[in-house]
Order: structure tokens, then sequence, then C-alpha cells
């Protein structure tokens, strides 16, 4: 499958896929306190395949095949520790602080941009990574740190979100590079397959009976989050993610809604100023990745 450069559709999925990837982290919030993460994560695989195999038939077929399982079984790896840290994170802090812990993703993406790809990452960019992350210690000092006052479990919710950026950064790029040759619906299909199936093993030791009300509500969990997914990864296959990762912060708008909505969470002063360096060193780094492939694309003279 070659990729596609189609700049708007990649923006509207993008949109679209952290709109329903916020709704399904409140319903993910609601449940976490009674529901283990395995079952969260089982019902998340399992109940969003419905969604995958309704899009695969509806552009021409279902398909498995692939000459590139390595790279899906790589990618389900990633995939399934960045979930486990953020349905963790999800239970301890509030929505709005996991999401926006979240987006040290392109901070992580332009790290490992010189082992994976081998590119040589500037001053300019260095300098936003600094400041991104020191967006991640102004939140967690809106928590206490540093005071001595930040309690165990909002410490490790912390950090459970800084490396769920980690992962999904890697998840990032393993799925670019599978889009040059694998459709998104096969990506997406894989992944959930793979990681139904390490649910699956692990769920007889946590299984936790739930009530007819959480039932319906993990039920949604796997089909929002399907499609969520399949729009995410259509959005990465659509245009350069330069061009499209710019959209997935608007999250933090649905999330502060919600969590203020849902929860009664209101953000402080800390939280949003924390949020603000991460994102202003998000879109910078991207601002730079324009400003270095522009330089590339030059002609001579």
């Amino acid at each position: 499958m070659a990729l596609r450069h189609d700049i708007r559709r990649g923006a509207l999925c993008m949109l679209g896929a952290h709109a329903l990837f916020t709704g399904m982290g409140a319903i993910v919030k609601h449940l976490a306190d009674h529901v283990p993460v395995i079952e969260l994560m089982f019902f998340r695989s399992v109940f969003a395949l419905p969604v995958v195999l309704a899009i695969c038939l509806r552009s021409g077929g279902v398909t498995l095949r692939t000459r590139r399982f390595g790279g899906h079984a790589l990618r389900a790896c990633t995939g399934i520790a960045a979930q486990t840290l953020g349905f963790y994170a999800l239970g301890i802090l509030p929505l709005a602080e996991q999401v926006a812990l979240g987006y040290t993703q392109p901070l992580f993406v332009t790290i490992l941009a010189i082992p994976f790809l081998g590119e040589m990452v500037g001053v300019h960019r260095w300098s936003a990574v600094v400041v991104g992350f020191c967006g991640v210690l102004l939140i967690a000092a809106g928590q206490g740190l540093g005071a001595g006052e930040m309690a165990p479990g909002f410490a490790l919710g912390t950090l459970a979100g800084v490396a769920q950026g980690l992962f999904s950064a890697v998840t990032t790029l393993l799925v670019r590079q599978l889009s040059a040759t694998e459709s998104s619906t096969t990506i997406t299909l894989w992944q959930s397959l793979l990681m139904g199936a390490y649910a699956a093993v692990l769920l007889p030791f946590v299984w936790v009976t739930p009530g007819w009300e959480d039932l319906g509500l993990l039920i949604l969990v796997g089909l929002v989050g399907g499609s969520a997914q399949w729009l995410l990864t259509e959005a990465w296959a659509s245009a350069q993610v330069s061009a499209v990762a710019p959209y997935s912060y608007s999250a933090l708008l649905w999330s502060i809604l919600l969590g203020w909505l849902v929860f009664g969470e209101l953000p402080g002063l800390a939280m949003l100023g924390g949020a603000g360096l991460i994102t202003a060193a998000g879109l910078y780094i991207l601002h730079r990745e324009l400003v270095r492939k522009g330089r590339k694309q030059a002609p001579p003279g």
C-alpha cells in the first residue's frame, strides 16, 4: 500500500480519533477502580473487532495476509505496554492530567528519531524536549512533588503517564513503517487480535464478573476504542506525521470538559501550565520538522 498525502483527510481522522479516545478514557476511568486493567484491555480488544471487521468488509474484504508479522507483533507489544500504562494512569490521575502526560509522545519521538531513523536532532528540538519535560515536572509539582506531599499513588500514576508517552512514540514510528506496505485495516486487525490474545491468556487470573451496567460500558470501551484506533491509523497513513499530529492536541480540550462534567475535576494552575509547556514543546518540534524538511526540499541556487 503506497503512502497517501491527503492532509485534510488525515486531519479529520486525527480529530475524530482523539475525540473518541477521550470518551473511551472517561469510561475507563469510571471503571478502573473496580475492574482490573487486564479485563479492561480484553474488552477493549475483543469488542473492537466488530468495528474493524465491518470497516474491512466495506473496504473490499478482510485480510490477515502479511509478510511483516514480526512488525505487527512488535507493534502489538508496544501497544500493549502503552495501553496498560495509560489505563493504570487513568485510574489514579485526573482525566486531563493523564491526557497531558500522554503528550510527551512527540518529545520521545524526537529522541527516538536518532536510533530509529538516523536523524540528527539540533539544538532547537533538544531545547523543546527540555521545555516539555519541565512541563511534566510542573504537573508533578502540582501534586506535591518536591514538597514531600505527593501521594505514592499519584507518583506512580505520573510515571505511568510519561511511560505511556514513550511506548506510544515507539508505536507511532512502527505504524508509519508498516503503513508503507500494509493497509490501515490490516494493521488495526492484527493489533486487536494480538492484544486480545495477550489479555485472554491473563484474564482467568484477574477476572471480576461485571454487572449489567458495567458490562455495557466494557463493550462500549471496545466499540469506541476500535473506531478511534482505526481513525488514528488512517490519519498516520494519510499524510506526514508533522502535518496531522497538531490535531491530536484537541484531546486536551475534550479531557478538561469531560473531566469537569463527569468527574467534577477542575485543573489547577500547575496542571494547566505544565500542559501548556508540553503542548508548546510538541508544536515547536513539529514546526522545526517542517523547517528542516523545507530546507532539504528547497532547490539549489
